[in-house]
């Protein structure tokens, strides 16, 4: 099964769209080949503001954690996702400890901030579990589908 096809597998799911804002649901093969073209199209970049891994288990592509608007020496935002066979088992958890390590290294921050949905308790339990600290609400803060919705934000600072 190539990548976008694991995607396809785990992505397209209505309770995993539901809390991401750039995810459409349904998501198709055509959307997950634009994704990963994108993506591969700004690896090339000499400093890339966008940044992504693969969540693999067995060979197979089951979510992405990544980071954008970065600014080396200084922020970026995270965003992630885990396919819903995955939940609750503590893997997004040690993803995100591995992951945000990295970039407070590699992109030497100072800040990595994210939002969430104020109705996603699991991935407020992530976020508190790797000291990530409720900094409020961003009213309307999120688009998705032409429809505003609230984003809790969250930090962790070095």
């Amino acid at each position: 099964m190539s990548d976008a096809e694991s995607i396809v597998k785990y992505a397209n799911d209505k309770l995993v769209a539901k809390n991401l804002a750039r995810l459409p649901h349904p998501y198709t093969i055509g959307d997950a080949r634009a994704w990963l073209k994108k993506k591969q199209n700004q690896y090339k970049q000499k400093n890339p503001t966008e940044f992504v891994f693969a969540i693999e288990i067995e060979n197979e592509a089951v979510g992405s954690i990544g980071f954008n608007n970065i600014t080396v020496g200084h922020k970026a935002e995270m965003g992630y996702w885990i396919g819903r066979k995955y939940w609750g088992k503590g893997l997004m958890t040690e993803v995100v400890k591995n992951a945000s390590r990295y970039a407070f290294k590699v992109f030497k921050l100072r800040r990595l901030q994210t939002y969430t949905y104020p109705s996603n308790k699991a991935s407020k339990r992530v976020l508190e579990k790797n000291n990530f600290k409720f900094e409020g609400v961003l009213k309307k803060g999120i688009r998705k589908e032409d429809m505003f919705f609230d984003a809790h934000i969250f930090a962790k600072v070095s």
